[in-house]
């Protein structure tokens, strides 16, 4: 079953989620808050603002948009003076204090976001300070401060650490990493759900496979954030093997995540007293693990399939589906703005402030060098050479012409 759930949820079961799967086509409930100005969206932000708003930046930035100041001063507004950010502060004035629940998913998502965006050193070096401070002693990071481990939150936070420019492998706990903490969430080769990554264990220490905390520990275990881009194609991504090592781990997550893909491209979501239907959210994260890992082939052709059933969902669903969308389109090295018959950079971009800038068009390829400019300077050099002969010519034809005067 998948663990990707309601906004109202997902406070109380601190599980990393962008957007839920729409059932069906209905009305959103009225927010219980002010929508503040400067924030994408139009929901309730009471348990996703900040993580929407950094998706919806961070999303932005791989399409080459500058977003307008306001929608970034909202999320540097969100942040506590300990560094650390909650899903959402109706009231920024407002010190923190023990009663707002700060999160890792929070607190890690806006590192991704204004790291890429730049210039905010001092923000995002606060937040990693707090990120390391409440670190478990396995490695890992549970949603909120002090909770157990899982691999949703111990894959987002990674990925915050690499974007901010530090070494997983060196941020340590009880001696232990969060490439150590991912390992003890990887399945191993046998038995059901091969592969997989399980979000947590349960009571009794049984590991149970789940494809939204595999997509999220595919990107974690690789050393890689939100908005990873393509590999190459990896010769040797199709076996399973002892999850020891985070490689080893990530080939074998992936490997699960394109079984699960390859008869209708799509991951499905069960909910109690309902039918499967298609999870476009941890579709689109799926994409972006299989890209990051090198499975080329599968990751494009479940995009395909998001590029034809997808855009209806992103709409019902808001800022943060439009964002996984497009970060799916980036890991693919797809155009987001030609996604399908849609322009999904247009589309983010209106569900908050007007950017300050944004491109009309994938930046495309010279095609008159390779790619060094080579060809250019070589076509220069020609020119050059061809115009020094012909001055010596002129001249040498000038001199005779003299000498044969009278």
């Amino acid at each position: 079953m998948n663990v990707r759930r309601s906004a109202a949820a997902l406070a109380a079961a601190a599980v990393i989620g962008a957007a839920t799967p729409a059932l069906a086509a209905s009305p959103s409930p009225t927010p219980s808050v002010a929508i503040p100005d400067g924030l994408y969206g139009t929901a309730d932000p009471t348990y996703d603002g900040v993580w929407r708003q950094s998706l919806a930046l961070l999303a932005q930035d791989t399409a080459g948009v500058v977003p307008a100041d306001r929608a970034v001063a909202w999320l540097t507004g969100q942040q506590c003076a300990n560094g650390a950010f909650a899903a959402f502060r109706a009231d920024p004035a407002k010190p923190c204090d023990a009663k707002l629940m700060v999160d890792t998913n929070s607190t890690a998502a806006a590192v991704q976001a204004l790291t890429a965006l730049g210039g905010h050193t001092a923000r995002t070096g606060k937040a990693v300070t707090w990120l390391k401070s409440v670190q478990n002693a396995d490695g890992g990071w549970g949603y909120n401060p002090g909770g157990p481990s899982d691999a949703n939150s111990t894959a987002v936070v990674t990925g915050a650490l690499v974007a901010a420019g530090e070494r997983p492998e060196q941020v340590v706990k009880g001696g232990k990493s969060p490439y150590d903490a991912l390992l003890t969430f990887a399945l191993p080769c046998t038995g059901d759900g091969a592969g997989a990554f399980a979000y947590q264990p349960d009571k009794q220490g049984k590991l149970t496979a789940n494809a939204d905390a595999t997509a999220a520990a595919v990107l974690g275990a690789l050393g890689q954030p939100l908005n990873a881009s393509p590999k190459k194609a990896d010769a040797t991504a199709s076996g399973c093997a002892a999850p020891t090592t985070p490689e080893q781990a990530a080939r074998n997550g992936a490997r699960y995540l394109s079984t699960a893909l390859a008869k209708d491209h799509h991951l499905v979501s069960a909910l109690p007293g309902a039918e499967n239907q298609p999870d476009y959210g941890n579709t689109a994260d799926a994409v972006v693990a299989l890209a990051a890992a090198g499975h080329t082939d599968e990751a494009t052709a479940a995009l395909r399939w998001l590029e034809a059933n997808a855009p209806q969902w992103a709409a019902q669903s808001g800022p943060a589906a439009y964002a996984q969308l497009v970060l799916a389109a980036h890991a693919t090295g797809t155009d987001p703005r030609a996604f399908g018959s849609t322009d999904l950079v247009r589309l983010l971009d209106a569900t908050g402030p007007a950017p300050k800038q944004t491109a009309t068009k994938k930046p495309e390829a010279s095609d008159t060098s390779d790619d060094d400019g080579s060809s250019t300077t070589l076509w220069v050099t020609v020119g050059a050479v061809v115009l020094v002969v012909l001055v010596a010519a002129a001249l040498f034809l000038a001199r005779a012409r003299r000498r044969q005067q009278p």
